[in-house]
């Protein structure tokens, strides 16, 4: 049986055909154990073996065309009204669907700016294009890519609550890192610990093990998607964490920096960027609601840092949070070349974001803080608990 989630989402994408005045929303898959197009684990929940069509109708339909060794599963998940299944080839049943409901416009899963709506693959278009050629359909396939963001980023209570969970449990595996953390150990002894910890708690990674958590002792080491090393923590160094699990296939993501040594100890340069990057952060959630856009969200951190005496970071503000940790969807971040037009859309209400930064101090290395929020009807909620000040391991 399917989850209450993926039936939701069913429910909230036949709302967004209206909403966007989408005839229709094509999902078309095949062997899908190997090659996944990110929007199933929404709207399915399983695999399909043969070329399969999920099809979504503004008039309210969810309609399956699978081969049919996956029709008998599909009908039990009790999620598509109707299923059909198809034994030698998929094109003429595919053909007759799409006369019966003769939608002016078909959205399909590509995108050039967002890799969760980019699911549809080459081959897999091409084969489409081929069972349509003689059909009007052909001239009428769009992208899907709104409806897909929107499908994505607008959280269900479902999902936000197994989002607080694996909020919740990260920052407890975090507080217990500050009883085991000390002077002398080396990142992979660290990294071991919060592994240990996940495993106690039942949770698995939010993204590669290999790098998750970052581990980053001292001055010398870059922040990055870099697996922990040999360095070794000292007294007066600092220590960050990029750290987040996978809770009922949702995920946190969250940053956290150590001090070794006495709060009295901490050096000015140390705590004045500590709170530059604190500050820059609340500045920027305080500005966040619905309809401010992301680059505009991430220019107000963007001018803070800057207005602090520190050069800008070299990434987006923040990511959209759910299924992965990298979520798709609108993006906060600046007008560059590489994030393309995913910094142009809206916040909407329901979207889980990041709010993440660093600036370089001179002798000390990079400071770095993460936290998540959610977006309210009047502004966000931090899911995180705020780290206000350095957590001082003696």
């Amino acid at each position: 049986m399917a989850s209450t989630i993926e039936k939701a989402k069913c429910k909230q994408a036949l709302e967004l055909l209206k909403e966007l005045d989408l005839d229709s929303w094509l999902v078309w898959v095949r062997e899908t154990s190997q090659m996944a197009d990110p929007v199933l684990e929404l709207i399915l929940g399983g695999d399909l073996v043969w070329e399969s069509a999920l099809l979504f109708t503004k008039a309210g339909e969810k309609v399956a065309i699978v081969g049919n060794f996956d029709a008998g599963g599909l009908e039990s998940s009790g999620i598509y009204d109707k299923v059909i299944p198809y034994t030698k080839g998929i094109s003429e049943v595919l053909v007759t669907e799409l006369a019966r409901i003769n939608p002016q416009k078909i959205g399909i899963n590509y995108s050039k700016d967002d890799v969760a709506a980019d699911g549809l693959t080459v081959g897999m278009y091409e084969i489409l294009k081929n069972y349509l050629k003689k059909t009007p359909y052909i001239d009428r396939l769009v992208s899907a890519e709104s409806l897909i963001q929107r499908l994505r980023g607008r959280k269900t209570a479902e999902e936000v609550e197994s989002i607080r969970k694996a909020i919740a449990i990260t920052e407890e595996i975090f507080h217990n890192a500050e009883s085991h953390v000390r002077a002398g150990q080396s990142e992979c002894e660290i990294y071991d610990f919060f592994h240990s910890e996940m495993r106690k708690y039942g949770v698995t990674s939010a993204w590669n093990d290999a790098d998750n958590p970052a581990v980053d002792a001292g001055p010398n080491k870059q922040f990055g998607h870099a697996g922990p090393t040999d360095n070794m923590t000292k007294a007066g160094h600092l220590l960050h964490f990029d750290f987040g699990v996978r809770y009922k296939g949702y995920c946190s993501d969250i940053q956290r920096m150590f001090f070794f040594g006495e709060e009295k100890d901490i050096p000015s340069e140390v705590q004045e960027a500590f709170v530059a990057v604190r500050d820059a952060i609340f500045t920027a959630s305080k500005f966040i609601r619905p309809g401010r856009l992301g680059y505009e969200v991430d220019a107000i951190a963007r001018d803070s840092v800057r207005s602090a005496g520190y050069e800008e970071y070299q990434h987006a503000l923040g990511h959209q949070l759910g299924r992965n940790a990298h979520d798709g969807g609108v993006l906060l971040g600046p007008q560059w070349e590489r994030y393309g037009t995913s910094v142009m859309g809206p916040v909407e209400i329901g979207n889980i974001f990041t709010l993440e930064l660093y600036v370089t101090t001179k002798d000390y290395g990079q400071l770095s803080l993460e936290e998540d929020i959610v977006v309210t009807k009047t502004g966000c909620q931090f899911l995180t608990r705020r780290q206000q000040k350095l957590i001082c391991i003696k």
